[in-house]
């Protein structure tokens, strides 16, 4: 079984899921833009039931962050799912790659469709 650690910045909160991801994807939407302050977000989900979380976060709209450093790190752990910022993995997680794009329609036209990838102009379906 593989388990894969995470933290925030400052490694208040951490985590770690005990399982591969359910899906992997790539986000250009707004709200995704403007928390992490780049034109896109990389995000992996997860089963809920693999994953366990320490330290203090506070949600703003389901999305959590690090109460001292302000690092996105996971969503609301939903009753089946969670969803974890890729790149508060610990380890660089070369064995997956995102399957899809969200909100294409907002992508930078510097930016190529990502091989492979589903490619959605909003919301998954």
């Amino acid at each position: 079984m593989i388990i894969r650690s995470g933290s925030c910045l400052c490694g208040k909160v951490r985590y770690k899921v005990k399982s591969d991801p359910i899906r992997i994807g790539l986000c250009h939407c707004m709200d995704c833009r403007k928390e992490s302050g780049s034109v896109f977000a990389t995000f992996g989900i997860w089963p809920a039931h693999a994953f366990e979380a320490s330290g203090e976060v506070h949600y703003y709209e389901g999305r959590g962050f690090c109460v001292n450093c302000g690092a996105r790190v996971f969503s609301e752990p939903a009753e089946d799912e969670v969803e974890i910022r890729v790149g508060t993995l610990d380890m660089a997680p070369t064995d997956i790659q995102p399957t899809y794009e969200l909100w294409v329609k907002r992508r930078e036209d510097w930016l190529a469709p990502l091989d492979g990838a589903e490619q959605f102009e909003e919301d998954r379906l």
